[in-house]
């Protein structure tokens, strides 16, 4: 029969106590490699905000909807009429034309000193890690060596078009990509915006001013429509205005200049002006009425927003966690030259 390998606890403590001062070394030195290193990764500061969208349930099935979305189902009927439904905003705040939108920016640091737009601090105000910065210069040479150098790009990103972007925007705008996150919950809809980056004040900054932007969109989105007919009721009612004030104008000189005339062929002339003033108005009444309608129904499009937690500068880094990765690393020490004392070294 095969022995069982039984594992004594009592003789490995024994071994790891008899090269205790290896033990000792080898946790001095990952703390102070270790430490070292995540010394130079700068802090990262996140602000979150969150809000819930209010839309208008016109499917028949809207009630079925909204008790199966108590229940984490999502019928799709009470959000049916709209094409960029909520669960596409991640998507939205992901495409160019949104990110672009975001390079001209007004930014300022917590301490004062920058004060820019968000496409030049991104591009030169950013801290990194000294061995991140030296694999850019490398690759950056051995690039220059096997390639030709290329036109120092002069678009005017102020100005940019998401449709040909260059290539020094597009890289820009896959980093502000990557610092803002968003996300859906599938059965309240509550939307979670978070912004990353390494100064607070900026964070919440962009934070609100993402939150702003996107309310703006879906906003113009969802009354499109009815301001388009407002737009085209405005411009009837316009013209009918004017339209009734020269048949009342030309009614009212016609009648002080033949007010004094009995013949039946001033008579039917005025009736005719009175008549076409009438019409007029009636028409300039039917477009006012249409027009207040319209003014209504842009209301009734606009879609409210609740903001349930807004934008506010972080005090305490969201990352690296400094403390939890030394001590993981002192801990994968630990195992590491437990491991060879007890298995490889002899000596013990």
């Amino acid at each position: 029969m095969a022995k069982k390998n039984n594992i004594n606890i009592g003789e490995i403590i024994r071994k790891i106590i008899a090269r205790k001062k290896l033990m000792i070394r080898n946790l001095v030195i990952a703390a102070v490699v270790f430490g070292g290193l995540i010394m130079c990764v700068p802090r990262t500061y996140t602000c979150e905000v969150t809000m819930a969208p209010e839309f208008g349930n016109t499917s028949p099935n809207g009630s079925l909807a909204s008790i199966a979305s108590s229940f984490g189902v999502n019928l799709g009927n009470d959000v049916q009429t709209d094409a960029i439904s909520p669960s596409l905003y991640p998507d939205l705040l992901e495409s160019k034309q949104f990110i672009v939108s975001l390079f001209p920016v007004r930014v300022k640091s917590q301490d004062g000193l920058i004060d820019t737009d968000y496409y030049t601090y991104l591009s030169k105000y950013q801290k990194s890690p000294w061995w991140k910065s030296l694999s850019k210069w490398l690759k950056n040479t051995i690039k220059g060596i096997f390639s030709k150098p290329k036109p120092k790009d002069k678009g005017n990103y102020k100005k940019a078009n998401p449709f040909r972007l260059t290539e020094e925007q597009y890289n820009m705008a896959e980093k502000i990509t990557g610092r803002i996150n968003c996300s859906v919950d599938r059965r309240s809809y509550v939307i979670t915006i978070l912004v990353t980056d390494q100064d607070p004040l900026i964070a919440a900054s962009i934070a609100d001013t993402v939150r702003v932007r996107l309310q703006k969109y879906i906003t113009d989105y969802r009354t499109s429509k009815a301001r388009g007919d407002l737009e085209y009721y405005t411009k009837l009612y316009n013209e009918a205005k004017q339209e009734y004030e020269r048949t009342m104008k030309e009614y009212s000189a016609y009648a002080d200049s033949h007010r004094d005339m009995i013949l039946q062929t001033f008579i039917s002339q005025r009736d005719k002006l009175e008549t076409a003033m009438q019409m007029a108005f009636n028409v300039y009444t039917a477009l006012s009425q249409q027009l207040e309608t319209a003014k209504a129904k842009v209301q009734e499009c606009t879609p409210a927003f609740t903001t349930l937690k807004c934008a506010s500068v972080p005090v305490k880094p969201s990352g690296p966690k400094r403390v939890m990765f030394v001590l993981g690393m002192l801990i994968l020490t630990f195992i590491a030259t437990a491991y060879y004392i007890v298995k490889v070294d002899k000596r013990s």
